[in-house]
């Protein structure tokens, strides 16, 4: 297959499906031939996900520190969360090497980190993902609005694979 062929593909599938669009500018100056994705307004209105909705600073109900480190662990993984919670997650970087965090299903989180392996210099900017630099912390905010288990993960290349996710566990409002 020849080079403009798999960038055809490679742009085809961003197009498809905005949460498998890859990483690149917050990993480096990304190379004119890798696809990025356009930039996000701040000002368009959340998409909904399987897993929930961006969230705003203003609807925050709970603060939750999650580590990284390089060996490949979050700490902690296993996240629970009521249906209707809006998290803060402070997602800090104890590790040498660049980490992220990216919330979806394990099957959205499987596809994307596939395309990650092929184009490891793809850009995106997505709510549902931070990337943070050694050292550093990073931040999103998340609305929880639909109950079951969601997965979260780095997808950089070789880091899902190591193990590094996690699990989030929303649980039903009560009803009365």
């Amino acid at each position: 297959m020849n080079p403009s062929h798999v960038l055809a593909l490679a742009l085809a599938s961003a197009l498809i499906s905005p949460s498998a669009l890859a990483h690149g500018a917050a990993h480096g100056h990304a190379p004119a031939d890798v696809p990025h994705a356009p930039a996000r307004s701040t000002s368009a209105p959340a998409e909904q996900q399987p897993w929930g909705i961006a969230g705003r600073a203003e609807q925050v109900t709970r603060v939750v520190d999650i580590r990284m480190n390089d060996r490949m662990r979050f700490a902690p993984d296993h996240l629970r969360v009521r249906q209707g919670e809006t998290l803060r997650l402070r997602v800090h970087n104890d590790g040498q090497v660049l980490h992220e965090l990216v919330i979806g299903t394990q099957a959205e989180l499987r596809k994307h980190a596939d395309l990650m392996k092929r184009f490891p210099e793809m850009d995106h900017d997505e709510p549902h993902m931070v990337h943070v630099a050694p050292g550093q912390t990073g931040e999103l905010i998340w609305t929880f609005n639909r109950p079951g288990s969601f997965d979260f993960a780095c997808l950089l290349p070789g880091h899902f694979e190591a193990g590094m996710v996690g699990r989030i566990t929303v649980t039903p409002r009560k009803t009365q």
